[in-house]
């Protein structure tokens, strides 16, 4: 086991720098930043010339990215175009992201696995076909849809909820967002629990342990559901990067200042030394998640072993 982790540690590096660097050349061709500085009019010559310099952009671009990641590798991730360290932004702007991530994560395993392993062990009944339509009612729903309705029903018309997030962004204050966030993956995860349930039930070892006389709760929880969750903690392993990077639109109707919020500021105003700061923590994020998940396979199925 540990000369695997040891061999995944080495694989990610390669993957790290791969990454970063396409991340590095895409935000490049996002236009000149400079402009996004100077407003409405243009920047004359000095003064543009000045600002690239000051901010490196006056070099090639493969020297920007060699500079960037030796300052990165010391806890640098450079200065936004007001003058804010990039650190600072992150210490702000992940906490609250992450507390939303942890509750869209709750919601999918809680609600996702409980109904995906409901409806796959009574496949072909009405409650199956139920969830199964559910499932795809919410998949065709777009995220803004489900959060503009939820946010105009809870918070304005019967006022359950804060229409707006506090800065704070406590747990409580993101228990609807978290669950709107989550809502597509949670619909992908109960489908595939059950589909998984549903195949690994006629498998011979759930018929052997049903025939021993095991008690239907220990043949469901012991045997069938470690094996059928393999796919499901694979899909949210992988999505637990894609929650945090892809929390933009709830971020922004809800009023919540984390990682999305400050993505889409970067982006707008053509900041680049905080897209690639933020997004270069979520590929570590990202990478990190599938270690996690692939070392969960050993776990879950004591067949799977690493030399």
């Amino acid at each position: 086991m540990g000369r695997y982790v040891v061999r995944r540690l080495l694989q990610m590096i390669p993957v790290f720098i791969g990454a970063t660097l396409l991340i590095f050349l895409m935000v490049d061709v996002m236009g000149d930043p400079i402009a996004g500085l100077c407003g409405e009019r243009a920047c004359d010559p000095a003064t543009a010339a000045q600002l690239k310099k000051e901010f490196g952009l006056d070099k090639p671009v493969w020297q920007q990215y060699l500079t960037y990641m030796g300052k990165v590798f010391t806890g640098d991730f450079g200065t936004a175009f007001n003058g804010q360290p990039v650190t600072e932004l992150m210490a702000t702007a992940f906490p609250p992201t992450i507390r939303l991530t942890v509750v869209a994560i709750l919601f999918e395993i809680v609600i996702g696995v409980t109904l995906g392993v409901y409806s796959g062990l009574r496949r072909g009944r009405p409650v199956d076909t139920g969830v199964l339509l559910g499932t795809l009612v919410v998949i065709s729903v777009p995220v803004f849809v489900t959060g503009l309705l939820l946010q105009l029903l809870l918070g304005v018309q019967w006022g359950w909820i804060q229409p707006s997030v506090s800065p704070e962004a406590t747990f409580s204050d993101l228990i609807v967002p978290g669950l709107v966030l989550a809502s597509v993956s949670l619909a992908y995860v109960t489908r595939l629990t059950r589909t998984s349930v549903a195949e690994n039930k006629r498998s011979d070892y759930v018929r052997t342990a049903i025939a021993k006389g095991l008690p239907r709760r220990r043949v469901i929880t012991r045997h069938l559901l470690r094996n059928s969750l393999i796919p499901v903690v694979t899909f949210i392993g992988a999505d637990i990067g894609a929650l945090m990077g892809g929390a933009i639109l709830t971020e922004r109707i809800f009023n919540i200042h984390g990682v999305g919020y400050q993505l889409y500021q970067g982006i707008v105003r053509q900041n680049t030394q905080t897209v690639v700061g933020f997004v270069t923590i979520l590929v570590l994020v990202f990478l990190i998640a599938n270690l996690l998940v692939d070392l969960l396979y050993a776990v879950l199925d004591p067949r799977i072993r690493y030399a």
